[in-house]
C-alpha cells in the first residue's frame, strides 16, 4: 500500500507508535506477542520505512540525554530539578529509554561533554534546561544534527524544538490578584535578568503595574538567584522600602523572604503579603501556607521525553513549541481571606 506511514502500521496492529517503531528498529524490550502482530501486518501491507529513518535506526542508543546547567547542591536544594528529573526519567523507563544526565556548571564541563553527548551513536537524542544569555553549550547542540528538545524557552527559538509554561501570564495573574486585594506597594524579587525564566516573569509583573496604572518602584525590586539564601538576601535589601506584598519568581525565594520579614519583626501577610511560582515540595513548609503559581513540572518533564522521541522517529525538520497551562493557587500567605 502506498503512502502508508508508521502511524498506519500502528493503527492496524493495535500499538501505539513507539512500540511500532521498536519492532521496526528491532528494540529488544518488545513481546514476542506484539512483535510477531506488527511483523504480519508490515509483511501483509508490504511497509517500507523511510531510508532516513532506516539509516538513523541502525544507529540507535536507545538512550536520552538530560543536560541541567546546576551544580550537585542546587539540583538537590531546588525542589524543581528533582520534580522535572522524576517525570522525565518516569517517561524514559515507559518509553524503554535509558537516561543519562550530565550537570554542567562551569565553562570547563560544557567543553568536557559537549564532544561526548554530540558523538553520533553516544545518545539519541538529548534534553537541554535553558541556560543563560551565552550559554555556549546550548549553542553548540543546536548547530549539531542531535535531535534536541529545551526545557524552558530559549533565548533564540527560530527552529528550536521547547517546552515551557507561559510564565508572562501566569505572572500578571499572580500580581492582578494582589492588586485586587487592595495593595499598591507590590514588589518583586526577580530572577535572574540573565535567564529566559527570570525575564518572562518580570515582564509579567511589570505589565500588571501598568495595566494597573501602579508606578514602577526601583526600590521595590530586587534580582534574586533561586534559593533560599538569595531570597532572605533580597528580602532585606526590599525591607526598607515598605513593601506591602511580594511576588517572588520561585517558592524557595519565596521561603527565603518571608523568613527575612519575621526575623525583622513583621508578619506574613499582615505586614507583607507573598505570593511565589511553582507549587513544588518545599524543604521547609511555609507558615502560613505560599499563595503560588502551580507549574506541572513533572508532567512538563513527561511531555519532553514524548516530544523529543517524536523528534528522533520521525525527523527534526519541523519544530515543536509546547506551552503547558499554569494554574493559580490561592492560600493564606498572600492575605486573600483577610481581605475579603
Amino acid at each position: 500500500m502506498p503512502g502508508l506511514t508508521l502511524e498506519d502500521i500502528a493503527k492496524k496492529a493495535g500499538v501505539s507508535r513507539s512500540t511500532a517503531s521498536r519492532v521496526v528498529n528491532n528494540h529488544p524490550n518488545v513481546s514476542d506477542d506484539v512483535r510477531h502482530r506488527v511483523q504480519q501486518v508490515i509483511q501483509e501491507t508490504s511497509y517500507q520505512p523511510h531510508a532516513a529513518a532506516r539509516t538513523l535506526a541502525s544507529q540507535r542508543s536507545w538512550t536520552i540525554g538530560l543536560i541541567l546547567p546546576r551544580t550537585v547542591s542546587a539540583l538537590f536544594t531546588d525542589p524543581y530539578y528533582p520534580r522535572l528529573t522524576q517525570g522525565i526519567a518516569s517517561a524514559c523507563n515507559q518509553k524503554n529509554y535509558t537516561l543519562s544526565l550530565f550537570l554542567v556548571s562551569t565553562r570547563e564541563d560544557e567543553e568536557k561533554i559537549f564532544p561526548r553527548v554530540a558523538r553520533k551513536g553516544f545518545l539519541d537524542g538529548l534534553l537541554v534546561q535553558s541556560g543563560q544569555i551565552g550559554d555556549h553549550l546550548i549553542d553548540g547542540v543546536t548547530k549539531s544534527d542531535i535531535p534536541l528538545v529545551i526545557i524552558g524557552r530559549p533565548f533564540h527559538t527560530k527552529g528550536i524544538s521547547y517546552i515551557d509554561v507561559d510564565n508572562i501570564n501566569a505572572t500578571l495573574e499572580a500580581v492582578n490578584h494582589l492588586v485586587s486585594l487592595g495593595y499598591q506597594r507590590i514588589g518583586t524579587i526577580a530572577g535572574p535578568s540573565n535567564s529566559t525564566v527570570g525575564i518572562d516573569r518580570l515582564k509579567g509583573y511589570l505589565r500588571s503595574l501598568k495595566d494597573n496604572d501602579l508606578p514602577v518602584d526601583e526600590t521595590l525590586m530586587v534580582e534574586s538567584e533561586f534559593t533560599e539564601q538569595d531570597g532572605y538576601q533580597a528580602m532585606q535589601k526590599l525591607i526598607p522600602a515598605k513593601p506591602q506584598a511580594i511576588f517572588a519568581a520561585s517558592d524557595i525565594i519565596a521561603l527565603g523572604a518571608m523568613r527575612a520579614v519575621k526575623e525583622a519583626g513583621l508578619k506574613v501577610p499582615d505586614d507583607v503579603a507573598f505570593v511565589g511560582f511553582d507549587d513544588q515540595p518545599l524543604p521547609t513548609k511555609p507558615d502560613p501556607e505560599l499563595t503560588t503559581i502551580r507549574q506541572p513540572v513533572y508532567r512538563l518533564g513527561g511531555r519532553a521525553v514524548e516530544t523529543l522521541i517524536e523528534l528522533i522517529e520521525n525527523g527534526t525538520d519541523a519544530a515543536r513549541s509546547i506551552i503547558m497551562e499554569t494554574q493559580f493557587i490561592v492560600r493564606q500567605s498572600c492575605g486573600a481571606k483577610k481581605k475579603r
